[in-house]
């Protein structure tokens, strides 16, 4: 019994690295319910009682020697298998990473953005809790405006007076700081979110993005307006594309103007997107009204600016046919993977 043990013994020291299946062999030769450690015990029981003392003690050491051996070839190969699975060919191509995609208000913010900054334009931010002189007053909005009402603007807090504070409901409270920290000329841009509260539809949300742009100069004209805005759709949407102003009001500009261009889904033969007119209306614009200028510490007599102010939700509908505001919000992979796919 003795000669067994030490013969087995040699030839578990000489198992140095396994394989997994190799690993397995050894379990079961040594270890299994039918293994030799099983079979040695077995066999003392046949051993005299003089004996057994002593070769209880062999026996016990073998075992734990055979069970030490199992779990330290185990840890081996977990080791290799976690660390060295290309070590057997380095020439083997690496695991493939799955391209991310930018989100379609992203791509087409950033485009309309490049557009302006070859026109000169620079890009300006401001935040999105503002307090009442810089998303009303400053901009003439008088104080029984329909927008100082709790169902179109989140109050943030309500005391009905100037130190209301609200999340914007537009980027124009930008132009204002830009106007108040500054001396003319502008010229810049101004995206961002924007909250309103208005019932979740496919046509409308609470919140969405916009881009409003300000041009404060000397000797700046209706006509510099209407050229600038014309180049961005052509810009945008391709040339060929129709623009046609229509007279509106906004508090802040004067005279003021709605802009449409002709539907880029049916080229102007009618659908539901247009409502079957052929136009759809894209951006609000005007001249920068005096009592906005005045508010900010700038000579009316002396500077003119227009503004403008565009929905990208709307932009972006037009330019990829989403008929749905509500997917740009819901980060539905199976939606956002239709777009441009870059590396992010």
């Amino acid at each position: 019994m003795q000669q067994q043990i030490d013969k087995y013994t040699q030839e578990i020291n000489n198992f140095v690295k396994a394989t997994a299946d190799e690993l397995e062999a050894f379990r079961i030769k040594f270890l299994g319910t039918k293994g030799i450690v099983k079979d040695l015990f077995e066999q003392f029981k046949t051993v005299g009682a003089e004996e057994k003392r002593t070769f209880g003690k062999v026996l016990n050491q073998f075992k734990q020697l055979a069970e030490a051996k199992y779990n330290e070839l185990k840890e081996g190969a977990g080791t290799a298998a976690e660390s060295g699975k290309t070590e057997a060919d380095l020439t083997l191509p690496g695991d493939g990473f799955a391209l991310g995609s930018r989100h379609p208000l992203s791509l087409v913010r950033n485009e309309i953005i490049d557009i302006f900054k070859r026109l000169g334009f620079v890009v300006a931010e401001g935040p999105e809790i503002e307090d009442d002189w810089h998303n009303f007053s400053a901009l003439n909005f008088p104080e029984e405006h329909p927008a100082r009402d709790m169902q179109d603007t989140f109050f943030i807090k309500k005391n009905h007076g100037q130190d209301d504070i609200a999340l914007r409901t537009h980027t124009s409270s930008v132009q204002v700081r830009m106007m108040e920290n500054g001396k003319p000329p502008f010229r810049a841009i101004m995206p961002g979110r924007v909250y309103r509260n208005e019932a979740i539809s496919a046509r409308a949300h609470c919140f969405f993005h916009q881009v409003e742009g300000l041009y404060v100069d000397e000797n700046v004209s209706f006509a510099d307006l209407k050229q600038t805005l014309f180049h961005f759709v052509q810009e945008l949407y391709g040339e060929g594309t129709k623009v046609r102003f229509r007279p509106s009001y906004f508090p802040f500009t004067e005279p003021s103007a709605e802009m449409d261009i002709s539907c880029t889904i049916c080229k102007g033969d009618g659908c539901n997107m247009c409502k079957y007119s052929g136009w759809v209306e894209i951006l609000g614009c005007g001249m920068v009204d005096p009592n906005v200028l005045e508010n900010c510490g700038i000579n009316s007599k002396k500077y003119t600016g227009f503004a403008f102010g565009m929905g990208i939700e709307r932009i972006t509908n037009l330019k990829y046919v989403i008929r749905d505001l509500r997917l740009f919000s819901e980060n539905d992979v199976r939606f956002l993977k239709q777009f441009k796919t870059e590396i992010i």
